[in-house]
């Protein structure tokens, strides 16, 4: 009997390709999404652009990649003006890419429909020199930026570069101040100049908590002092005085945010029905305004009721401007 003879020489490429171009197909339903972690107005000088960046596994199969400890060598931002030019890289980025250092990494897993997130800087990737509009995509490297696949059979293996969807970013130059320092702040709904003036402490008290009524948070937060209420926080107080100054921004901007998805502990976040102003005391440089403030609540099984508390509001004077920078609250039961 002949027999016939298999060049496995020939096929071991082919057969290779094969199993890369199942590689690829497995990674098919593994979703890369990014979003903008605290959205409002950016400015040019030195505001953090956080982005946040999310991996879901809609696949059926388990999916695995490698995450650096410094995430440079796991992610990356291609930032494009809208004339489609490329933005150039970060100095701060490309000197962590080309520095000679030892690399160090996790394995992630996913089970099918789990997602694992964290948030980056776009500042520390793109070169953001320039106001203007911008569309940015993140790019996730499951086998880490630098690292190369070995060479076999004259194939290397392929590993899939997710890509994400895309965000449009507007970077706009910081506004001059008005005369007496006051800094100016955009609407991000009417993109109006938002202007702290100065108004009495109870004007203040009643500007925010109309905002919060109407859930214009520009304007909630134009007159509250971020770091003073970070600093009240015992849980934020330690890690604020540890933390650099750009640590101290990322800080503030995650504050606000947790402000917005009611994860802050105590009262500050939430809406009030209606309020009465009853007492307001001041003097040169501090105050402090007392508000009965009334919580509609409706519970399913037992009906709707109004919750009454007292805030007193606690206000300092900077530069002829009234900030509030603590609150007390009392809660009355109900009625």
């Amino acid at each position: 009997m002949k027999r016939k003879y298999i060049n496995f020489k020939i096929l071991l490429p082919v057969f290779l390709m094969l199993i890369g171009s199942q590689f690829l197909f497995a990674e098919s339903g593994i979703d890369l999404g990014i979003r903008f972690f605290d959205r409002r107005i950016y400015y040019l000088e030195d505001d953090s652009i956080l982005i946040q960046v999310t991996i879901t596994n809609n696949s059926p199969n388990t999916y695995r990649f490698r995450l650096a400890d410094d995430r440079v060598f796991s992610i990356d931002f291609n930032v494009r003006t809208n004339s489609n030019r490329s933005v150039e890289a970060a100095n701060n980025l490309i000197r962590r890419r080309t520095q000679s250092q030892q690399i160090f990494a996790r394995d992630i897993i996913l089970a099918p429909g789990e997602s694992f997130s964290f948030t980056e800087n776009l500042r520390d990737y793109s070169a953001l020199s320039q106001s203007g509009a911008y569309v940015v995509q993140a790019r996730l490297y499951p086998e880490l930026y630098q690292e190369r696949q070995a060479s076999i059979g004259g194939i290397i293996p392929s590993v899939q570069i997710l890509e994400s969807n895309f965000l449009t970013l507007s970077i706009r130059p910081r506004p001059l101040s008005v005369p007496g320092g006051i800094p100016l702040e955009l609407d991000v709904e009417t993109n109006a100049e938002l202007v702290r003036e100065r108004l009495p402490p109870d004007e203040v008290v009643s500007y925010l908590l109309t905002a919060r009524q109407r859930g214009q948070w520009e304007r909630f937060f134009l007159y509250l002092d971020m770091e003073a209420l970070i600093s009240r926080d015992p849980r934020r107080a330690g890690q604020w005085v540890a933390e650099s100054a750009e640590g101290r921004q990322r800080m503030m901007e995650r504050y606000r945010q947790d402000l917005m998805n009611a994860e802050v502990e105590g009262d500050l976040y939430l809406i009030p029905s209606r309020f009465n102003i009853e007492r307001t005391v001041y003097n040169m440089d501090t105050g402090t305004v007392t508000v009965m403030q009334y919580f509609d609540i409706t519970n399913p099984g037992q009906g709707s009721f109004t919750q009454r508390k007292r805030y007193v509001w606690y206000l300092e004077r900077r530069n002829d401007v009234w900030m509030i920078v603590d609150y007390s609250v009392t809660n009355l039961g109900t009625e």
